[in-house]
């Protein structure tokens, strides 16, 4: 999750989205929800935490040749417990809830009519990584091009017309 350079999370993103026939499991100290979470959501195909015992490591690892995620009970056990929070939870969530903290952050710079260079720039991430957010912002919002995004970051609020100057 935490490495010098990249993080894992933006690795598996850059990864999933040149080649997403890869497979990435993340293996890490961390067994916290959101890290969890945020790896599915990067594209993660698996996510172990590194306590465990050599014999299930390995056995979860060879799991991914007959299609299986590796991961383990107790985090399979997080996730089935977050969808189920979430059933209950009410469903009008306003739609950019649905984007993740760094795709508002894109959102945001692009609505204010920065362009990809200057979004990475000001994020202290790639050019491709900044295409990478906005695709997903563009199919999460079915959104069709830039213009629509700045149309829909007035409407709901996440940038005001000052900012889009």
């Amino acid at each position: 999750i935490n490495m010098p350079g990249m993080g894992g999370l933006e690795a598996t993103r850059l990864l999933k989205a040149q080649m997403p026939e890869i497979k990435v499991v993340i293996l890490t100290v961390s067994d916290d929800s959101e890290d969890l979470f945020e790896a599915i959501k990067s594209g993660a195909d698996g996510y172990l935490v590194k306590d465990l015992a050599s014999e299930e490591f390995f056995d979860l690892i060879a799991g991914l040749s007959r299609g299986e995620s590796p991961i383990t009970r107790d985090l399979a056990t997080k996730i089935l417990e977050e969808f189920a929070r979430r059933a209950r939870a009410p469903s009008e969530l306003p739609q950019h809830q649905v984007l993740t903290g760094r795709e508002v952050d894109v959102l945001r710079l692009v609505a204010a009519g920065k362009h990809n260079k200057e979004v990475a720039a000001m994020l202290f991430i790639s050019g491709n990584t900044v295409k990478f957010h906005l695709s997903h912002i563009l199919e999460k919002l079915h959104l069709q091009n830039r213009s629509q995004v700045v149309a829909w970051a007035l409407r709901h609020g996440v940038t005001s017309p000052e900012e889009t100057k």
